[in-house]
Order: C-alpha cells, then structure tokens, then sequence
C-alpha cells in the first residue's frame, strides 16, 4: 500500500426525490481509497452502503460534492467519457454474478477488454491467463449455467481484474455462496490484493470477509461513522 490516492470523495451527497418525498441516502461523504488498500464498507440493510459504491464508482450520479479516480473528476465526464473511464479503470464483482449466460466463461472475461478496443487474439490470451490463475483454466469454455455459484463468481472476479484497472468494487461478493465458495472468494480478493497490490472495496455483511481488509467503514443512514 502507498500514499497514493486512487479514489477521493469530498462532500458527496447522494438525494433521491424532492419535497415531501425527498430521501437522502448519502450524507456529505468524504472518503480517499489508497493504492494497494482493501477496504470494507459495512453496516445494516439500508445504510447506504450499495448507493456509497455506485456513486463512488461512477455507477451513479451524484447530487452534491466531487469524486476522483486517479486524479480524474469521473462526474465532470459526459456519459460516453465516463462509461469509457470506467470500463478501463475500474473493475465490479457483483452479489449476482452479472454473467451474461449466452457466453462462455472465457468470452465474459475478454469482454471488458474488447470494449477497450484490445485486439480479439490479445484479449483471449489475456482471459484465459486470469482464468487459470483463477483455477478455472478447464472451465474456460463452459457457459455460467455449466458453472456453480463459486465458479460463476471467480469469472467474474477475472473479468473485473483482466484489464488490470486501478480499482475494484465488489458489492456483497460472497452474498450469494456457501460457506465453502464463500470462503474460496474472500481469499481470492485478499490474495489478489496481496500479491498484485491490487486496490479493492468489498461491500459485505461477512465480518470474516471484513477482518481480512486493511480497514472498515461503518454506514448508519447514509453517513460514514468510521
């Protein structure tokens, strides 16, 4: 880990609605994610903490402050701008997998990088490498109906990391998993976080998951308590 700041929030309020039913979910959230950290965010259903990555990450729009990514106000883009920033900086691991099941394990990996405008031959070689480093090199062709949970959810950690981006975001990762998946990912997460320095913020509810990461924050109703 270094003193480098990967992502920077200042003041980011997040506000659905107006009047009567106006709601906020983030409340003035200041936040900086350093190169090479694992970070947990954590706190009960309805925190804030699914809005906190979607609108750190660029996902969704924000109401009020500033975010950074590698020193790049990501807000400030057009939606073009930033969907392209994104799919090159930043990787997602979701609850759901988010495969897309008409595809092979391999061709859900290559995407991103297809997106990117990677050479076909490049972006496959480059697939199959994070998909054996993965342990899933025999799995390279089946498609995520041919896969289990653990399995459907290591492709998608390689699609986030096959374009080795400045960050990852992973909501709830293990969320969906047994204990036995469940506990093959989180070594993953830290393993790739330790050997690449690989900086990742894990959205969970799984305190074994959270003991693994350098540091937590706790969410109560919007607000960053820790």
């Amino acid at each position: 880990m270094t003193d480098e700041i990967v992502v920077l929030g200042e003041d980011v309020w997040k506000i659905y609605g107006s009047g009567e039913t106006q709601v906020t979910a983030l409340h003035s959230v200041s936040v900086a994610i350093r190169r090479g950290e694992m970070v947990a965010v954590m706190g009960p259903s309805g925190s804030g903490k699914t809005t906190f990555l979607n609108c750190l990450s660029g996902l969704d729009a924000i109401s009020k402050g500033r975010v950074e990514l590698e020193g790049q106000d990501i807000h400030a883009m057009d939606d073009r701008a930033k969907s392209a920033f994104r799919a090159k900086r930043t990787g997602f691991v979701f609850q759901s997998y988010n495969l897309l099941p008409v595809l092979t394990a391999v061709e859900n990996v290559e995407m991103p990088l297809l997106v990117s405008g990677v050479p076909v031959r490049e972006a496959r070689k480059r697939a199959q490498a994070m998909l054996e480093d993965l342990g899933l090199g025999d799995r390279a062709t089946h498609r995520p109906s041919e896969l289990s949970g653990g399995q459907q959810q290591r492709v998608s950690i390689a699609r986030a990391l096959v374009s080795h981006p400045a960050i990852v975001w992973a909501d709830e990762p293990t969320g969906n998993l047994d204990e036995e998946s469940a506990a093959q990912v989180t070594g993953i997460l830290r393993r790739l976080n330790h050997d690449l320095q690989q900086t990742i913020v894990v959205v969970t509810h799984s305190p074994d998951m959270a003991a693994l990461c350098d540091r937590t924050l706790q969410m109560h109703d919007g607000h960053v308590v820790t």
